[in-house]
């Protein structure tokens, strides 16, 4: 499909070009994303009996057993089940078509050098995507989703190695004028919108999801059908603006599954 017209809440909204797809695909027997040191994605044929899934082994098909931490390894969209005793599940929450979504570049910022807040355990060395870069990107916010790219963008991001003290993360002023404006599905092409190690608190995962702190129910959660995907990765030519967003999920009965959101430009 290179271009298609659809009626969003009254609106006409035409694309053009093809599909866009900011996902990571996932390489089981390649590099990958990583991040807490945790296991990479693997596969092995299937064993069952004397059949065997794989046909360079003699079987007569290939069948692989695929395991994989969903919040780990590569691009993934996740719930307020993350961190609620209850099992909500991913696959209830993306029900739209398509959504409204924009795309902004931002530069982060040293913990050192900003007037914004990382948490209650930031160090001056950090780096946290702020508030004041992402107004500073000029986008205005239309519909409700947005996808943050970060600068720098090399493309070794989608096979990066993450570590704490260089991975950035939300400022918690960024992610209050991220729920200010209204977004329900929020893309990052970080591992996380926390620090990655931040003793637990998960500070804006739960502003996004609006639960206090402590909060361990979705009953307290005041915004508990809306999204993050995390680990997206958004190539330099697809530019800052306003697309529809297909956000393409495994149908997990799981709080994370494997997503793969493209995006379709507006026309102008």
């Amino acid at each position: 499909m290179s271009s298609f017209s659809i009626e969003i809440d009254n609106e006409r909204i035409t694309t053009e070009g093809g599909a866009l797809d900011i996902s990571i695909p996932l390489a089981f027997d390649g590099e990958q994303p990583n991040f807490y040191d945790a296991e990479a994605a693997s596969t092995r044929p299937m064993h069952s009996g004397e059949f065997i899934g794989d046909t360079r082994l003699g079987g007569s098909c290939n069948a692989d057993h695929v395991s994989l931490i969903a919040h780990v390894n590569g691009t993934h969209t996740e719930c307020v089940g993350h961190i609620t005793q209850e099992r909500v599940s991913i696959h209830r929450l993306v029900t739209a078509p398509l959504y409204r979504c924009t795309v902004i570049t931002a530069p982060p910022e040293s913990v050192a050098d900003s007037d914004e807040h990382g948490g209650p355990i930031a160090e001056v060395n950090d780096v946290m995507i702020t508030r004041k870069g992402l107004e500073e990107s000029g986008i205005q916010v239309r519909g409700n989703a947005l996808a943050i790219r970060t600068l720098p963008n090399p493309t070794t991001k989608t096979t990066r190695v993450y570590k704490a003290t260089t991975t950035p993360y939300f400022s918690v002023e960024a992610m209050q004028w991220i729920v200010d404006n209204g977004i329900d599905h929020l893309l990052v092409d970080t591992p996380s919108v926390d620090r990655l190690i931040d003793d637990g608190r998960l500070t804006t995962h739960r502003m996004f999801w609006g639960l206090g702190a402590g909060d361990r129910s979705v009953t307290a959660a005041s915004r508990p059908k809306a999204t993050i995907t995390e680990l997206i990765y958004i190539p330099d030519e697809i530019e800052d603006g306003h697309y529809l967003l297909d956000l393409q999920i495994a149908p997990f009965i799981s709080d994370a599954a494997p997503s793969r959101p493209l995006l379709h430009r507006i026309a102008t």
